[in-house]
């Protein structure tokens, strides 16, 4: 893999359209959901103003990053970590992508089971493996099948969305009887908590936003199809689950289960299958990513169709009850390294990117790496345990999210001027007479 040519680069329809596909994702309706049963409608927006702000910038500047350079998150990583540290982010990125496909297949597999009369363990295992299949099609056939999936889901979606929040709204009594509709005063969550939940249920996919945003024909036009997906996108898919969730009492959310009580079953499993096949064909294209990065591959495709057969395996096995801890580790592990490559590359490449063929890689990056380690520690300090059935403190206040970011930004920038620059770190030697990534 190398740097995507000037040739094969894409402008702000095609770029925002896979990432919309990506970030349009049924979980994240139920995550609205949640929020809005717990604190009302008012505040929840107020959450969602903040949550998709540190979202979306984060998710943005990834992807300016991204296309300047032409490169993927995992290629990016070698950069800032070192051609052996960079396995870390293949393994984490790789693997939790494998996961995250064997989670969802199942939330289109049920309901299918369940539209058709056949909800039985024969018939939604059979399921499972026809739904996996597809997914893994148009992520087997690259970005192009991608985009031209989510040229007809997006707008599906979007459409679905907006009819399915006009008639809740009139089902409650108007806007304005919608936006009074109160928490459960029985549920205890914080603002912080809420916006954790925010930032939570996209921050590890939008680590992986390089992936498509680097074919963009510009740094620009990449950022603000990250700002469009993550800020606009997502926050549209969640405001809809907190609507369906206040209305419709016992749904959660649930984008098929609203549809069915407002009687559009059908619209609603059309809707729950593009939903799910947008965002899990992207799933496996970033593991097919990382696994051709991490076996020094030429062809991402033999690792989408080796990761899709472990995901189809773990969806039969029962992967989906494990949806909620996945997120947690995802969001614990995955951001730091996000701002652990947004503050090298802002300090110590200063967004001139050599070509890969020019840089002597070291085999490890200390700096990076320690400024990582520190990242997920801030991460665990402010969510308190991790590991499912074990209880901790929060130690730090905050967002773990947000704060492993932070604290890996930090870290690394101290480190870089403390170590890196004053020649007592390691770091990797570019070429005298090295060409550098640019914009046409």
């Amino acid at each position: 893999m190398d740097h995507v040519p000037r040739s094969e680069r894409r402008d702000l329809l095609s770029i925002s359209a896979v990432l919309l596909g990506f970030v349009f994702f049924a979980g994240t309706m139920w995550s609205g959901a949640e929020v809005g049963a717990a604190i009302g409608m008012q505040r929840t927006l107020s959450v969602m103003a903040v949550g998709y702000a540190i979202l979306g910038v984060y998710v943005a500047v990834l992807c300016l990053i991204a296309a300047r350079a032409g490169l993927t998150t995992v290629l990016l990583a070698r950069y800032t970590f070192g051609s052996a540290g960079a396995k870390w982010a293949d393994l984490l990125l790789g693997g939790t992508q494998v996961g995250w496909f064997g989670v969802t297949i199942p939330m289109v597999a049920v309901p299918t089971a369940s539209y058709f009369g056949v909800n039985t363990p024969t018939w939604v295992a059979a399921l499972t493996v026809v739904w996996g299949v597809l997914h893994l099609s148009s992520a087997y056939v690259g970005y192009d099948g991608m985009e031209k999936l989510s040229f007809v889901a997006v707008p599906v979606l979007v459409i679905v969305g907006l009819v399915s929040t006009y008639i809740a709204a009139g089902d409650v009594g108007g806007v304005s009887a919608l936006l009074h509709v109160a928490g459960d005063s029985g549920t205890a969550m914080t603002f912080g908590a809420a916006v954790t939940v925010v930032v939570g249920t996209f921050v590890s996919g939008g680590t992986q936003a390089p992936n498509w945003a680097r074919f963009a024909e510009n740094s620009r036009v990449a950022f603000w199809a990250g700002l469009i997906a993550f800020l606009l996108g997502n926050g549209f898919l969640f405001l809809s689950g907190a609507v369906g969730g206040a209305v419709y009492a016992g749904t959660g959310g649930d984008l098929y289960e609203v549809l069915a009580a407002q009687g559009l079953a059908t619209v609603g499993l059309i809707a729950l299958i593009l939903n799910i096949w947008t965002t899990n064909d992207n799933s496996a294209y970033a593991f097919g990513v990382a696994g051709s990065e991490a076996f020094d591959h030429e062809r991402k495709r033999p690792f989408v169709l080796a990761g899709g057969f472990v995901g189809i395996v773990l969806a039969l096995l029962g992967a989906s009850s494990l949806l909620v801890p996945w997120l947690n580790v995802l969001g614990t592990y995955v951001p730091p390294l996000g701002g652990v490559v947004i503050a090298d590359f802002l300090v110590r490449w200063r967004l001139r990117v050599p070509r890969m063929a020019d840089v002597s890689f070291a085999v490890l990056r200390p700096v990076p790496v320690a400024a990582y380690v520190l990242g997920c520690l801030g991460a665990v300090l402010t969510a308190g345990s991790v590991i499912p059935g074990v209880t901790a403190p929060s130690v730090l206040p905050g967002i773990p999210a947000l704060n492993g970011i932070l604290v890996a930004i930090v870290a690394h920038v101290l480190g870089y001027y403390a170590l890196e620059r004053p020649g007592l770190a390691t770091t990797h030697d570019v070429a005298s007479n090295a060409s550098y990534t640019h914009e046409s």
